[in-house]
């Protein structure tokens, strides 16, 4: 069941769907063809889950409003030429001598496929595979060398000189004398030439062209897969020849878009749809790069979150910069969690849980505890052993297990690799004031006052509302009390503040009465407790 209504949901994946349906309904075509490309000269990264899951949304997006199938082609531009040898691989001296050459046509230095494009679009097939993409693999290869590109290919020959005229005025003055987007792969060498092509014969589907180490001329046709085009015309020839109707890239291609789009027009067709995403910053908000290592990978974010929270933390405002470091991780988890429950309450289509989960709530129990206070109990232990954790957890929820909830169990094993990595080490406490330290001492007091009526309540949000009730109760004294909205007397966040930086050597968390909930009123008192008694002591 299609609803047309949904394509005006305020979200940005509907927002795009009702690009391509306009699109679709202007060319005739019934189904959508959406695309993602990958140079496989290096490894899957964070950029390329990005790329395909914002995709992927659209497409989702597209088909709950149309009905109309679409599919999603991964293009592996596996035909390029190794430029250089990459520094992360081994065997890098036998590599060099295959430079220049098409991908698939350089040895494997791993050792376990037939070339080294094949080892790479493996690890590609691979990484979407292991997060569930539907996708279909293609290889640019595969496409040159069976035909499937020779039209377009040969379209391209009899529009030679506009191609070449409307990519000269954005290369530098030697490219643009010499520019072509034919690129000849050599009879004898296998290399992908970068030569000047001397002479386009569109009547007999060649080109002409001269080997500068020889000065050989040959003429070699542009179809069956024995020359490859240039980038931007490879790009836009692609889109000619498969229909593409949709394509996401990185704001450091806007320039290429542009061009490849104008292309595709000389070709004869419109263009696709196209969506401009922005770049990842670090921490201090410099652009993210490889070569600086100063970004965050994909095999670091899920050694301590789940895949859902990376979706999460990707679907918000792509066309927006966005900080990527291991401090956006708790946030970005404990949203995620909140939007499934929200998802489980209602299919609300703006919601991001919507689209990640595919309109509907995983069928998995959801985790009884959020990622915050795991780490907040982490941090109460001292302690990265999920076994330590688990047994706080049970104390709580006693029917709990790993078992009976993996969600939960691979969130606490998340929460133990985040603490000892970006926690322990900035755990910074601070001695509490007097005012502070009594404040604290009444919070030990009412929470052992109250602990039997604490108990009274089943575990969960009741139980927690009133430790927190507590909490509240404690700072409603000078300097922490605050005037409320109703005349009652609120506390301020510096009372948060200090139960945080004193207690567990944070400077913010979750809603601390959580965290007493599961560690349980004696525990948290002996914690209070110690905490003064040391700072007495050092004193």
């Amino acid at each position: 069941m299609s609803d047309p209504s949904l394509l005006a949901t305020r979200a940005w994946p509907f927002e795009e769907a009702a690009r391509v349906a306009d699109r679709l309904q202007k060319t005739g075509k019934t189904t959508a063809l959406f695309e993602t490309g990958y140079g496989p000269s290096g490894l899957p990264h964070i950029g390329t889950f990005g790329e395909v899951a914002r995709t992927t949304w659209v497409r989702r997006a597209f088909a709950a409003a149309t009905g109309l199938p679409s599919r999603l082609l991964a293009f592996s531009d596996d035909m390029d030429g190794l430029r250089k040898v990459p520094d992360n691989v081994p065997n890098r001296e036998m590599l060099a001598e295959y430079l220049g050459k098409p991908l698939t046509k350089v040895p494997d230095p791993f050792g376990t496929h037939d070339s080294f494009g094949a080892h790479n679009n493996a690890r590609l097939r691979a990484f979407l595979d292991g997060f569930g993409f539907e996708y279909e693999f293609a290889s640019s290869t595969d496409y040159y060398q069976s035909g499937r590109f020779d039209a377009a290919l040969l379209r391209m020959l009899e529009v030679h000189d506009q191609v070449r005229d409307a990519v000269r005025p954005t290369l530098g003055p030697d490219r643009r004398a010499t520019y072509s987007p034919f690129l000849p792969i050599h009879p004898r060498t296998g290399i992908v030439m970068q030569v000047p092509v001397d002479e386009a014969r569109p009547e007999s589907g060649t080109i002409i062209w001269t080997d500068p180490a020889s000065g050989e001329r040959f003429e070699t046709p542009v179809t069956g897969g024995q020359v490859k085009a240039q980038w931007k015309a490879d790009w836009a020839m692609r889109w000619f020849a498969l229909g593409v109707d949709y394509e996401m890239s990185g704001k450091d291609l806007i320039d290429s878009v542009k061009l490849s789009s104008a292309i595709v027009r000389i070709l004869g067709a419109e263009p696709p749809v196209t969506f401009t995403y922005e770049l990842f910053l670090d921490a201090e908000g410099q652009k993210i790069s490889k070569s600086k290592g100063n970004g965050l990978t994909i095999e670091q974010w899920l050694d301590y979150a789940p895949p859902e929270s990376l979706a999460w933390f990707m679907y918000a405002s792509p066309g927006s910069a966005k900080r990527l470091h291991a401090k956006v991780i708790p946030r970005a988890v404990d949203d995620w969690l909140a939007g499934v429950e929200k998802l489980r309450a209602a299919a609300e289509p703006t919601n991001p849980a919507w689209h990640i989960h595919g309109g509907a709530a995983p069928a998995t129990r959801p985790p009884t505890i959020g990622f915050a206070t795991l780490l907040n109990l982490a941090g109460v232990a001292n302690t990265d052993d999920p076994a330590r954790l688990w047994a706080y957890i049970q104390k709580y929820y006693p029917a709990e297990s790993p078992e009976t909830d993996p969600v939960l169990d691979g969130l606490v094993r998340n929460a133990c690799a985040y603490w000892r990595d970006w926690v322990a080490p900035e755990r910074r406490f601070r001695p509490a004031t007097p005012a502070e330290a009594e404040a604290m001492q009444e919070l030990a007091r009412l929470l052992r006052e109250r602990e039997p009526g604490f108990m009274a309540l089943p575990p969960g949000p009741q139980r927690e509302s009133a430790m927190q009730d507590a909490v509240y109760d404690a700072g409603r004294r000078e300097p922490f009390a605050v005037p409320g909205k109703d005349g009652k007397i609120g506390v301020g966040r510096a009372w948060f503040s200090a139960l945080y930086e004193v207690l567990l050597g944070k400077t913010e968390g979750p809603r601390f009465g959580g965290t007493i909930a599961v560690m349980g009123v004696a525990e948290a008192c002996a914690l209070i407790e110690q905490r003064l008694a040391a700072e007495t002591a050092a004193a």
